[in-house]
């Protein structure tokens, strides 16, 4: 089950914008990061949550989307969105959040995925803008931005070729390929007794 939840949970780019999202369903999600493991217990992350559509278009228009896809600058109207959750770390609890929101993030994302939702994960953020169109106290560190929906995207999972080549890219029908290197390429050495 769970590898199935996580073969699943992949970086969807484009959704069906009109299928919308449940403030209390974005509760649920973060309240599964809650439960999940934190540096020291020290739980430094914060959220805010979007499902309004004036506020989703404030937020779209700071991320960047898929650096791979040169001639793509992200969903178009009708593919964007329908929710976001913002990951925020509070510097007045801790200065660095360790790797609490990347936890936090996977734990989000597999409940998405078993609720038939799928998101993307986007780091590049014009954090100033951002901070100011949704008035983000500066003690809160903008870490990453969860896009969420209903996945709209294809995408397939292939062996790495030859040529090592690991971006990400489309074919002509917009099917999203990412390939991912084999298991033997990953481990390095075992020990066993």
């Amino acid at each position: 089950m769970i590898r199935e939840l996580v073969q699943r949970n992949r970086s969807y780019r484009r959704f069906y914008e009109e299928v919308r999202i449940e403030l209390e369903t974005l509760r649920e999600l973060v309240d599964l990061a809650r439960l999940s493991a934190s540096g020291g217990n020290r739980q430094p992350l914060k959220y805010f949550l979007s499902v309004e559509s004036n506020t989703n278009e404030k937020i779209f228009r700071t991320l960047t989307w898929a650096v791979y896809l040169k001639n793509w600058r992200g969903p178009a109207e009708g593919e964007r969105p329908a929710a976001y959750i913002i990951v925020l770390g509070d510097t007045k609890i801790a200065a660095s959040v360790g790797c609490d929101h990347g936890i936090a993030c996977q734990s989000i994302l597999l409940g998405a995925v078993e609720r038939g939702l799928g998101g993307c994960i986007v780091g590049s953020i014009k954090r100033n803008e951002l901070r100011g169109v949704l008035n983000i106290p500066e003690h809160l560190e903008i870490l990453l931005t969860i896009a969420l929906g209903k996945p709209k995207d294809s995408v397939v999972l292939e062996p790495l070729g030859p040529d090592g080549d690991f971006r990400y890219w489309r074919d002509e029908n917009g099917v999203h390929h990412v390939p991912k290197r084999s298991l033997d390429d990953l481990i390095i050495g075992t020990s066993e007794e």
